[in-house]
């Protein structure tokens, strides 16, 4: 470019135009890079940069953002980007834990009128750690009422798989995934919230027709079981079902739709293998009464963050299903024909790190956080 403006230039340049040129070009460099997708051409404009881990990303009505940092902080970012660097206070304790700490962050979906702002996060306990959830409401740099809706029990001393995304669906049920906590008998457990999807009234009340409340021994707000490490959950724009995805064991990967009751098979049947020996996990890939993946990874992605694109800066991109991925440090584009994947693509392979979260951004452009201990927000934008 600089070699394109001397060209067409009638006399040299002073030294200091063409210095200020390539500082220009060097700082816009720096700020966002240019990418091309099979459809369309994107740049990815870090936002916000020095973030610790972070883990999950919400959207404040007046332009701010929430984001929570995985040792259990809760940072309200700018719109202009801008990370204010005191944390909110009000939090309950967090244990920052091995795979665990401050978690998911998400907006009641009445957030104008009510103000709920809710939050999965470790916490300590008897026996150990397990996932909780609570919420409370925002009071200048404070989060005020606070209330923990969910306990994870039993608790245990493992450092992995504590899930944990939070969304509502459009009757205002909320959803919370689990992990199986390194443990993979408990993920078939009636009596133990591990390796499950939770499902809860906005308070924190056990709706009436959860599918295991009226059976014996039970833990009530049990929605499904058999799932493994879920980290990915969004709500399908069409349908409204709950679509998530969960870590396998070295492959297996899998995107399901969450269905009340459903048995997702985890550890019984699964397309992944044990950890450094490869053999066999189970009894197989299939099993009678319990559910298929509706894709899944093998070898495995390390998926983390998941959203359908809803918005219209991307017309091409709309009704796509976007995954973070922590291995490959990647964005995986999946263009749906209903309930089936008919084409995925990898995108921003080592570019820009590991991906942990993905979401709608209310001006219609795609975010990502990245999970490292100078952690971004990113954007992405289109090209004309």
């Amino acid at each position: 470019m600089l070699n394109s403006l001397l060209l067409r230039s009638h006399k040299p340049p002073a030294l200091s135009s063409v210095l200020a040129l390539c500082c220009a070009l060097y700082s816009a460099s720096a700020v966002a890079q240019l990418f091309a997708s099979e459809q369309l051409r994107f740049r990815v404009t870090i936002v916000s940069e020095g973030l610790e881990h972070p883990w999950g990303l919400a959207f404040l009505p007046d332009g701010r953002m929430l984001v929570s940092e995985r040792p259990g902080r809760l940072r309200l970012v700018g719109a202009d980007g801008r990370v204010d660097p005191e944390p909110l206070h009000g939090l309950p304790p967090i244990a920052a834990v091995g795979q665990g700490g401050l978690l998911d962050v998400a907006l009641h979906p009445d957030y104008r009128d009510n103000g709920w702002i809710y939050l999965s996060y470790v916490a300590s306990g008897p026996g150990g750690y397990g996932t909780e959830v609570v919420r409370g409401r925002l009071k200048g740099r404070t989060l005020v009422d606070v209330q923990v809706l969910f306990r994870m029990l039993p608790k245990s001393t493992r450092g992995q798989h504590f899930g944990s995304r939070l969304v509502f669906d459009r009757q205002g049920y909320l959803y919370i995934t689990l992990g199986d906590r390194g443990e993979q008998q408990r993920a078939q457990r009636l009596d133990d919230h591990a390796g499950s999807v939770i499902r809860l009234h906005d308070d924190g009340r056990i709706p009436v027709d959860n599918p295991f409340r009226d059976h014996p021994g039970a833990r009530p707000e049990k929605f499904t079981l058999g799932n493994r490490n879920l980290q990915g959950a969004a709500l399908h724009p069409q349908s409204g079902e709950l679509w998530t995805h969960e870590h396998g064991p070295q492959g297996g990967d899998e995107i399901n739709i969450i269905r009340a009751g459903v048995n997702y098979g985890w550890p019984v049947i699964t397309f992944g293998r044990n950890y450094g020996t490869g053999t066999a996990i189970g009894e197989g890939t299939a099993k009678p009464g319990m559910a298929q993946p509706l894709y899944q990874w093998t070898p495995s992605i390390a998926p983390s963050g998941m959203a359908f694109y809803t918005g219209e800066r991307f017309p091409a991109w709309r009704g796509n299903l976007f995954v973070g991925a922590l291995r490959d440090q990647m964005l995986v584009r999946l263009e749906l024909d209903g309930a089936r994947v008919v084409h995925e693509e990898r995108l921003l392979q080592g570019a820009i790190g590991r991906i942990r979260d993905v979401r709608n951004g209310p001006d219609g452009f795609v975010y990502l956080l990245t999970d490292s201990p100078k952690g971004v927000i990113a954007r992405l934008e289109p090209v004309p």
